[in-house]
């Protein structure tokens, strides 16, 4: 039986408006449904996206299109947005990876589905998305007493978080506010949207451009040619993942046959940097010039102690303080490592003057 709420529309409407009350907690299953489906296979593909959204359009947002357009439609089955779905992503080049993924498992229909993006001329901006308008495969999920479920479609909008902020700025100022917009305002809208275009298109060069450098960093560090490799955040993560401190560590842990415990040396970086480290070269160089000295300041440490777990980061501590100690900085040069690596301490400086004096006597120090 209908409601009473008929919103002035004809009889042909009225009967839309109905089929829409009927089917409405179907599209609210299918909008659970397709958001978690979608979530799924984005993670999987490794697409780390802004939001995935969803909404089912309320009657009085169907009435009105009816008013508007009703006699276009044949049945409810023509209206294609009542479900409507949004995946907001950061980067332009996203959005055709993420239709790519969607093609997948959604049925689409091509003939109803528009780019935006391709639209429009050469001299103008605005309104950018991938809309699909798509059915949902039984293969995916289906209900046996409502074929409905798979017969329905439904829209899926792709877009960046920039087009998306345009696309919401311009509803609320441009034909959704009942007023026509001036031309000026009009030009000021039309110069922002090219701003926000060139915005992403930037976004997506530096990304592209910051990947290229990672890999082409990972394969210097891959082949070897570290005095090439400057020293930074990535590079030096890349450094850490070959395990260069490994062989040194193992040799200090079997003084007194302890377990090596597994900690991050990404703190490292800027004490290595405040010790005039510029490459990976550098640090590779002081791995080859320190470590038999490193290994003989830990040895004096570790071995009147009953020590049996030892952090991996032992091998890099003791490698820059014999590299202070041979470049004849003293206890005052340790002090100066241990505030950076630590945090300043009063403490630092009895440490200090205690490695240097367990240096004194260590064969490194006397090596020409």
């Amino acid at each position: 039986m209908m409601k009473d709420i008929t919103y002035g529309l004809d009889l042909h409407c009225q009967m839309i408006l109905e089929e829409y009350r009927e089917s409405k907690p179907m599209f609210d299953r299918m909008k659970e449904i397709l958001l978690k489906k979608i979530r799924q296979v984005l993670s999987d593909a490794g697409i780390i996206v802004a939001a995935v959204e969803g909404r089912v359009k309320t009657e009085a947002s169907l009435a009105g299109k009816l008013e508007l357009k009703g006699s276009k439609y044949a049945s409810l089955d023509d209206v294609t947005d009542i479900l409507g779905l949004r995946v907001i992503t950061f980067y332009t080049d996203d959005v055709d990876k993420i239709a790519s993924v969607l093609e997948r498992f959604l049925e689409i229909d091509w003939e109803n589905s528009i780019d935006q993006r391709k639209l429009h001329k050469l001299n103008s901006f605005g309104y950018n998305s991938l809309h699909y308008i798509c059915r949902l495969p039984e293969a995916m999920y289906s209900e046996k007493d409502c074929p409905a479920v798979n017969r329905a479609r439904f829209e899926i909008q792709m877009r960046t978080a920039l087009q998306h902020a345009w696309a919401n700025m311009y509803h609320d100022t441009g034909y959704k506010s009942g007023v026509e917009i001036p031309e000026t305002y009009l030009r000021n809208l039309n110069r922002l949207a090219g701003m926000l275009e060139l915005a992403d298109e930037q976004f997506s060069r530096i990304r592209t451009e910051i990947n290229d450098y990672r890999r082409k960093v990972r394969e210097l560090v891959d082949s070897g040619n570290l005095e090439e490799v400057a020293l930074d955040g990535d590079t030096f993560r890349s450094f850490l993942s070959l395990k260069p401190f490994d062989n040194l560590n193992r040799r200090i842990a079997a003084v007194n046959q302890a377990e090596i415990q597994e900690v991050s040396l990404m703190h490292y970086l800027p004490v290595l940097k405040a010790m005039e480290f510029s490459t990976l070269g550098d640090i590779q160089e002081m791995i080859r010039t320190c470590s038999e000295g490193a290994y003989q300041l830990a040895c004096y440490q570790i071995s009147l102690t009953d020590l049996d777990i030892l952090a991996s980061s032992v091998a890099l501590q003791n490698l820059c303080i014999v590299y202070i100690l041979k470049k004849g900085h003293g206890a005052v040069g340790i002090r100066f490592f241990l505030d950076l690596l630590n945090g300043q301490s009063e403490s630092n400086q009895a440490l200090g003057d205690l490695y240097a004096a367990q240096a004194e006597d260590l064969p490194f120090m006397h090596a020409e």
